[in-house]
């Protein structure tokens, strides 16, 4: 039978508990005691970035992926305002982004092979002495064929971005709702870069000189890339080899880049049309708003913890990208045109993050880099067609009507994701 006194103590604990060798003050458990309020869990972007390491390669990978979204308008700004043909510049820009989706999943597999750092860097010089090409080019007036040789020389640029979600995908291995938010986070940086991209590369273009948007974007992805290299406590570890082949084999995958590949002709025509349309600095600030309204669609995305399926982020971006064909062809007036982008950008970041999720799930560890940036290549292939369809469009239609250039290809993504087994899982 227990101690009455000490079933009381055991009860009702003394305000000062005297150990052996301190003193301590032990808290009041009696009813009429304060509560201490329950500490709130911290949100799903502070936990991500709890990780030590992770807000070191970011800030660095932020700063190499903006020039992301300065070089097509630089290049685009610089060739017409040079040579006075948006069909050109379309052309030329559509040539090295096919030329990037053809090389960059190579320089994916030997970043996969021997490390981030050892790739990543190398291949980088070689992109910014394809970029100083380009601008030299077009200052001295070199022969056409000179801009496409350059341009395709930029193709060796490393996927930033992919190096980034492979790092996430490293630390969190095996932690799904950690990897949604670190999806979300990547899709809204892209859209953060290609928001703020387009504003600072016409910006330098009109007030500098028609060449500094490139010149500017190529110091910035050599910086960038110095510093995300430079932290190696996050880089993922080279895996071993395997015999498995190119990611390609993998089943449901060629499916999906082909989505991705109908999908990057969304932007891709999107962003010659509003180039053209706009006809001017206003240009970067209009194709900034749609990449804000991503940007703050994939934040709130992020949140959520409930994904929803790629068709359905397809059907929304399809009738979403209606509205900035009913303002240009509609109302021809820039400021409407402008909110009508704004809104449609919100399927962008959904979708992107729902299919990065897919190819993620599809791809084995040891070729992850590998995986992403085809899906990244498929983009930039599909960007390609859009920008030179968008440009011819835009020579012999007009940009109004060229509008309906992004729906139709949105459209066909939407059907292709329905008739794909794989992609009808979020």
């Amino acid at each position: 039978m227990p101690h009455p006194a000490r079933s009381e103590e055991t009860a009702h604990p003394p305000l000062l508990a005297l150990t052996s060798d301190q003193l301590v003050l032990a808290p009041r458990q009696g009813p009429g005691a304060p509560r201490a309020a329950p500490r709130r869990p911290p949100g799903p972007y502070r936990r991500l970035f709890a990780a030590p390491g992770a807000r070191a390669f970011t800030a660095g990978n932020l700063v190499a992926r903006l020039p992301m979204g300065m070089f097509t308008v630089s290049a685009i700004t610089m060739i017409a305002g040079s040579r006075g043909s948006y069909a050109l510049a379309g052309a030329v820009t559509a040539t090295g982004l096919a030329a990037t989706a053809l090389v960059a999943p190579w320089v994916a597999r030997l970043v996969d092979r021997h490390g981030q750092a050892r790739v990543a860097v190398p291949a980088t010089v070689l992109a910014v002495l394809g970029s100083v090409a380009l601008l030299l080019c077009v200052r001295f007036d070199a022969p056409d064929w000179t801009l496409f040789a350059a341009y395709a020389a930029t193709a060796t640029t490393p996927n930033t971005g992919g190096m980034s979600r492979a790092r996430w995908a490293h630390l969190y291995r095996g932690d799904a709702a950690a990897l949604h938010t670190a999806n979300s986070f990547e899709q809204a940086a892209d859209e953060l870069c290609f928001m703020l991209g387009p504003v600072v590369a016409a910006l330098l273009c009109s007030a500098l000189f028609p060449e500094a948007g490139t010149l500017a974007g190529a110091v910035l992805l050599f910086a960038g890339v110095l510093v995300f290299a430079a932290q190696r406590s996050t880089e993922p570890p080279v895996a071993a080899r395997t015999s498995a082949g190119s990611p390609l084999r993998t089943r449901g995958m060629p499916a999906l880049l082909v989505v991705f590949l109908a999908t990057g002709a969304v932007f891709g025509s999107l962003e010659v049309l509003t180039i053209a349309f706009a006809d001017g600095p206003a240009a970067g600030p209009v194709l900034a708003l749609q990449a804000a309204g991503s940007c703050v669609a994939g934040l709130v995305y992020g949140r959520s913890r409930r994904p929803v399926g790629l068709t359905t982020c397809l059907a929304a971006m399809t009738a979403l990208m209606l509205l900035p064909l009913a303002a240009a062809a509609g109302t021809g007036s820039l400021p409407v045109l402008a909110g009508a982008l704004l809104v449609a950008g919100m399927a962008t970041a959904p979708t992107m993050v729902t299919g990065m999720t897919l190819v993620q799930r599809l791809t084995p560890q040891a070729q992850i880099n590998e995986g992403m940036t085809l899906a990244v290549t498929a983009l930039l292939g599909g960007i390609a067609a859009g920008s030179a369809s968008g440009g011819f469009v835009v020579e012999y239609l007009g940009a109004p009507q060229g509008y309906g250039v992004p729906v139709a290809a949105a459209a066909l993504a939407l059907v292709l994701a329905a008739g794909t087994t794989k992609a009808r899982q979020p």
